[in-house]
């Protein structure tokens, strides 16, 4: 816990959040509706979301016969929890016009946001050639983006948060190599950029990094193996060849 008043939440990994000492933890939430509820709410506060569109969030299958009461049951029973972290349990979740509002206060801190916020930044770094300046964030975005998001469950919105998540990943493992290399970490650079090239096989920049790294750590040879590998790749599974960039690395590399 980190013992201030800041209202902190967590949707990637376990859904949780804190305030202070007190903890809400994703047993603590009222079931698989108040989870679901809670993570769309917060990810969603900035509209007012209508009860008919939660409730097919919440049922997508077949909704109770009176869905409305049900809603409302569930938002109730996460009010009541949200309450126990000292906040307004009637303004947390504003109802107006058949809609429910997450407001949370001005001082909130949300993971995934605060991943994106610290590739921003990262990559900013970067583009300033001030790497040592995107080492941190780099990591922060790296930890965050890497956890879960909503394990077992897979609507359409829910696989739409995890592409952001994974794109996000891939970003902040880019910086994350180029910060690494700037403060001499070569090996955990070399596992970050295979992670990225993992996570995005058909991404030549991914390679090249990859390549990059590996002739810093001295092993020409396996970054020419890399390339082949990927020339492969495109070859086999799309119909083209390497883009002119890569060509290029791979003829220094041979020279």
């Amino acid at each position: 816990m980190f013992g201030d008043s800041m209202l902190r939440i967590y949707l990637a990994g376990e859904v949780a959040a804190e305030r202070g000492e007190q903890l809400l933890r994703e047993g603590d939430l009222p079931g698989r509706q108040g989870r679901l509820a809670f993570v769309y709410l917060v990810a969603e506060r900035e509209r007012a979301a209508p009860q008919s569109e939660l409730a097919e969030l919440l049922w997508p299958e077949l909704p109770p016969t009176s869905w409305p009461v049900a809603l409302s049951a569930v938002i109730s029973k996460l009010r009541q929890k949200l309450a126990a972290l000292g906040l307004d349990r009637d303004r947390i979740i504003a109802n107006a016009f058949r809609c429910y509002q997450f407001r949370p206060p001005v001082e909130t801190w949300i993971d995934i946001e605060a991943a994106a916020d610290a590739v921003h930044h990262a990559e900013g770094a970067l583009l300033a050639n001030q790497p040592q300046a995107a080492y941190g964030p780099a990591l922060i975005a790296t930890t965050i983006a890497r956890r879960p998001y909503l394990v077992g469950e897979d609507a359409p919105w829910v696989r739409s948060r995890r592409d952001q998540l994974h794109d996000l990943l891939v970003r902040a493992l880019d910086c994350r190599v180029e910060a690494l290399l700037w403060n001499g970490e070569v090996s955990l650079a070399l596992d970050q950029a295979r992670a990225a090239v993992g996570l995005e096989p058909y991404r030549e920049s991914g390679y090249r990094r990859l390549m990059h790294v590996l002739v810093r750590q001295g092993d020409r040879g396996e970054a020419i193996r890399v390339y082949n590998n990927c020339r492969r790749l495109l070859a086999d599974e799309l119909g083209v060849a390497p883009s002119s960039e890569t060509e290029t690395l791979r003829r220094s590399l041979a020279g």
